[in-house]
């Protein structure tokens, strides 16, 4: 398998105005990626400037950033044809996607989506966010650093400067060819990018990793519909696969992520954490998470639900539905 370490800039309206960004809020301007064999040793490179359809004025952050004058860019190749070099390049033969955190692969997907070129996949798509491999390899597995710390972490040289595709396409496969070699056991804490949600229950994913079990719905017509469903809601133990009743219902403090307490008799507490995602589709999947925690993290669990629910209370008294 060859692994495709890749990264993208990309531009941005310099307005701020929604019905600029509404289609295309990040407009890709650079590709820059190296290709690895097994062993991390380089079979490639891949560069080039994207010539801009969408905002022909540099956002001031984005190029104080990366500093590409749009000069250079309008001497660039239009998307369409500068995406599919870039995928041939990428080859036919099995290949796994990398990259320092986890933007560029949905933003590539939405900027094809966008020009009505044919989706890189169906529904999710398995790759490897090596920011979070360094952390798992190295640090606390909790944390997300900055490219170059890794770089420095590591002690790896410094040869072209940062913040441009290419550059950090380079330093990203070296950070990844180091863990390769020193740490291959956490390739298996693999990524899913969601641009596109499984198509059905059937392609539903459910991964378990070394502390936790990682579920990713279909999609629904909205957040009430996909908390009807069993699956969403329920409370299993992922290691003897047991149904459990929960000891606190699910519950949220900001409408955005909800969590829920349940007991195995066998392993002890798990906390479910569902996030509520919205798709491209203007409708929702659902992430949800299930990890066993120690009874203390599990008393804090309670708390947290009592307080929400005294904060609930609070609002209906007063007239207001914030959590609704």
């Amino acid at each position: 398998m060859n692994y495709i370490v890749f990264d993208l800039e990309w531009n941005q309206s310099s307005t701020g105005l929604e019905e600029e960004t509404a289609c295309l809020p990040f407009e890709i301007i650079e590709i820059g990626a190296v290709k690895l064999d097994d062993n991390g040793v380089r079979n490639g490179t891949f560069s080039q400037l994207v010539k801009p359809a969408v905002y022909h004025e540099m956002n001031r952050a984005t190029g104080r950033l990366v500093h590409i004058q749009m000069e250079e860019l309008e001497n660039g190749s239009p998307f369409v044809p500068a995406a599919e070099r870039f995928l041939k390049w990428c080859g036919a033969e099995a290949c796994r996607f990398c990259t320092w955190g986890s933007a560029d692969l949905t933003e590539l997907q939405r900027n094809m989506k966008f020009y009505g070129m044919a989706p890189l996949a169906e529904g999710p798509i398995v790759y490897l966010d090596v920011q979070k491999l360094f952390s798992i390899a190295y640090e606390d597995g909790k944390s997300r650093r900055a490219l170059e710390h890794a770089v420095d972490f590591l002690a790896l040289e410094k040869e072209i400067p940062f913040h441009r595709a290419s550059g950090d396409a380079h330093y990203t496969a070296k950070v990844f060819a180091k863990i390769l070699s020193e740490r291959p056991d956490v390739l298996k804490n693999v990524s899913y990018d969601v641009f596109h949600p499984p198509l059905n229950r059937k392609t539903e994913i459910k991964i378990q990793f070394d502390n936790y079990e990682k579920y990713i719905s279909r999609e629904f017509q909205d957040r009430a519909e996909a908390f009807e469903d069993r699956e969403v809601v329920s409370s299993k133990c992922y290691l003897c696969h047991r149904n459990l009743r929960k000891k606190i219902k699910w519950f949220t403090p900001n409408g955005r992520n909800y969590y829920c307490l349940a007991h195995c008799e066998k392993h002890g507490y798990l906390k479910g954490k569902i996030r509520v995602r919205k798709s491209v589709d203007e409708k929702v999947y659902i992430v949800k998470t299930t990890k066993l925690i120690s009874p203390e993290e599990a008393a804090g669990l309670k708390n947290r639900s009592e307080h929400v629910k005294k904060q609930q209370l609070q609002h209906r008294l007063h007239g207001k539905t914030d959590l609704d």
